[in-house]
């Protein structure tokens, strides 16, 4: 990282923006370029757990190579100045590489819906239909690097 003093090393922070954040931008590869699409997701030890439809570009995509890279911010907003290029931005955020699994197995999903449920404010314990659970698999993202970033207080 060229701005060293900007680098967030402490793991309760990276933690944080893992668990607080709301959206979740995957980059995966598509041939020659780079596809990028917001997901929503939970974070739990290490990997990130996301919900998806079977079909589409991005199943697609994932299908051929799981290798991904991601992006997660929290506490973002610009910083104004009379002067206009001392305009700023204030933020925290993550990014990262992994590779994505794909898992159709019914406990694996409910599992891993739990934790999105929960995540986004879900209190109590979730059902689901055996309809919806056979509409949708689960992506889990093995966090392999991680780096933190931030910019203000």
């Amino acid at each position: 990282m060229r701005r060293k003093e900007k680098e967030i090393t402490d793991k309760v922070l990276l933690e944080e923006i893992l668990e607080r954040s709301q959206v979740c931008r995957l980059g995966i590869v598509d041939g020659g370029e780079a596809y990028i699409v917001p997901v929503s997701y939970a974070w739990h030890e290490g990997i990130i757990y996301i919900h998806s439809a079977p079909e589409g570009r991005k199943m697609d995509l994932l299908r051929k190579n799981g290798r991904v890279s991601f992006e997660i911010e929290l506490e973002s907003g610009v910083v104004r100045d009379a002067v206009p290029c001392r305009w700023t931005t204030r933020y925290r955020s993550v990014m990262g590489t992994g590779t994505i699994t794909i898992h159709e197995e019914e406990t694996e999903k409910k599992a891993g819906l739990d934790l999105i449920m929960h995540k986004y404010g879900y209190r109590g314990r979730p059902r689901y239909s055996k309809k919806d659970l056979a509409g949708m698999v689960l992506l889990k993202l093995k966090i392999e690097t991680l780096t933190g970033k931030q910019e203000g207080e």
